[in-house]
């Protein structure tokens, strides 16, 4: 039975990231994602936590997919977690309503992979600003997959933005058509000038 895969989308202007508006198509194009665009569904982030809580329990693999902000996601994201990961249904002795499902986040960043090394501007690698989410997962009892992250993205021409889309759309079919413990997904990268 194919896993069903929930995409929340935290973009506050994806029509103006080719990047995302790249990942984003890609994600609609696959049969079985439900891709939920958070900024469009709550422009006044009044989430509607009831909802968000149903569609969690609806699908197999939860997907963030954003840009890297700060080191984080855009401030939807954050006000999702806050909101929707409650105590007694994410986490907690009673809270096993995600025990199980997967979680992977997928990122763009518009450094370089080089930028986001030890000997980079940023000290520190997209992996290791992305603890948080790990963490986030094992407190709700999910499994944390290998990110996929897009470096470099204001270097990409349109060709290699093409390719890591269809990278992209090739993991989550992947992890659609898997069994419940779906084979670690190849991690991307972006590197400029490919």
């Amino acid at each position: 039975m194919p896993q069903r895969i929930l995409v929340l989308l935290a973009h506050p202007a994806h029509r103006r990231s080719r990047a995302n508006a790249a990942l984003r198509a890609a994600a609609r194009a696959v049969e079985g994602v439900t891709l939920h665009d958070l900024y469009e569904a709550y422009p006044d982030f009044l989430i509607d936590v009831d909802h968000e809580q149903a569609l969690l329990q609806r699908h197999d693999v939860i997907v963030f997919q954003h840009p890297v902000y700060w080191y984080s996601s855009p401030a939807i994201l954050k006000e999702w977690q806050d909101l929707v990961l409650e105590h007694g249904f994410a986490y907690g002795r009673a809270g096993t309503a995600l025990a199980g499902k997967a979680l992977l986040s997928a990122v763009t960043a518009g450094g370089t992979e080089t930028a986001y090394g030890p000997e980079g501007l940023n000290r520190h690698s997209l992996l290791e600003f992305l603890r948080p989410f790990e963490a986030t997962a094992r407190l709700c009892r999910m499994r944390w997959l290998p990110p996929f992250i897009l470096h470099g993205t204001h270097l990409l021409d349109g060709a290699a933005l093409a390719r890591h889309a269809a990278g992209y759309r090739a993991l989550l079919e992947g992890l659609r058509d898997a069994s419940a413990e779906p084979a670690p997904p190849p991690h991307h990268h972006a590197h400029g000038g490919h």
